[in-house]
């Protein structure tokens, strides 16, 4: 973990206005009196850089092979990362979930590369109830690979950390909703 580069993601997001106060709906439908538009950040190169360096050092620590989660959160995060990972010599396969298979083509779910046995870590721009990526953790244990752990850019403290942790997950994130409901640093990596 690196606390200063955390931090500055933390102070790009609100330079950036990715993070709104006011009344929104989420994607899962519940309410929040605050809107973390990840996509602000994962978009700006500076953002992408340091979320990527942050992710793959997570995944490297773990011995990770694959990297990926649901589109749209995680797609700019995956592409970086990956990139990264080759820079290092360390190289990680990327993976995309879809919402649902595709109906044509192949019909596939998962696009990238994910092989069997292989410990992956599952990434999205945000958590909130967890349903997008217990989707993902589902379908990769589908193919016989290991969630090694589930990372996010922002914990939005609204159960879906612990929906994951319940399943066996480790989980971290960047950034999380603090008691007060405030965006701050995340200062552990459970």
């Amino acid at each position: 973990m690196n606390f200063q580069r955390r931090e500055r993601i933390l102070n790009l997001s609100i330079e950036l206005g990715a993070i709104k106060y006011g009344e929104f709906t989420l994607s899962s439908g519940e309410k929040s009196n605050y809107y973390f538009d990840g996509r602000l950040v994962t978009l700006n190169p500076e953002g992408l850089f340091l979320i990527a360096k942050e992710i793959f050092e997570i995944a490297q620590a773990n011995n990770a092979a694959s990297i990926g989660g649901p589109t749209l959160g995680a797609d700019p995060i995956v592409g970086a990362t990956v990139l990264i990972s080759h820079q290092q010599g360390y190289p990680l396969n990327g993976f995309i979930v879809r919402n649902a298979p595709k109906n044509h083509g192949m019909g596939n779910q998962l696009e990238g590369i994910v092989n069997t046995g292989a410990g992956v870590i599952i990434i999205d721009d945000t958590c909130s109830t967890g349903g997008s990526l217990i989707r993902g953790a589902d379908l990769i244990e589908a193919i016989g690979a290991n969630v090694l752990q589930v990372v996010t850019v922002l914990d939005r403290n609204q159960g879906g950390r612990e929906k994951l942790v319940n399943r066996g997950y480790r989980f971290t994130s960047l950034l999380c909703t603090g008691k007060t409901g405030s965006i701050e640093v995340n200062m552990s990596d459970d």
